[in-house]
């Protein structure tokens, strides 16, 4: 199974996205996990995930991120229109290409 993270400040907004991709990736029989995490869970969580996507809150992040994990897992950053119109789809797209990288 795919395993999908997002990461944002608190895990709220972003938890609200994971509900409609995780509905989408259901009605197209897609298997995967997708969760969602603050910034301050990332170090405990990151090595569940097959790829990690940071919210545009927390995009500042992303070279730290890429460092910490250093290439063993794919990270990106919603964009931030696609996010912000809360599109399960296109993220959830966004997400499964970042998948395909690892």
């Amino acid at each position: 199974m795919k395993k999908l993270m997002l990461m944002c400040n608190a895990g709220m907004s972003t938890s609200v996205l994971v509900r409609k991709m995780q509905n989408i990736a259901d009605e197209q029989e897609i298997a995967i996990e997708i969760w969602a995490i603050s910034e301050i869970d990332f170090e405990k969580n990151w090595r569940q995930a097959g790829a990690i996507l940071l919210g545009p809150q927390v995009s500042y992040m992303q070279d730290k991120v890429k460092d910490a994990v250093a290439g063993a897992i794919p990270v990106g950053v919603i964009a931030i229109v696609d996010y912000g119109r809360m599109d399960g789809a296109k993220v959830l797209a966004q997400g499964l290409a970042l998948l395909e990288e690892d």
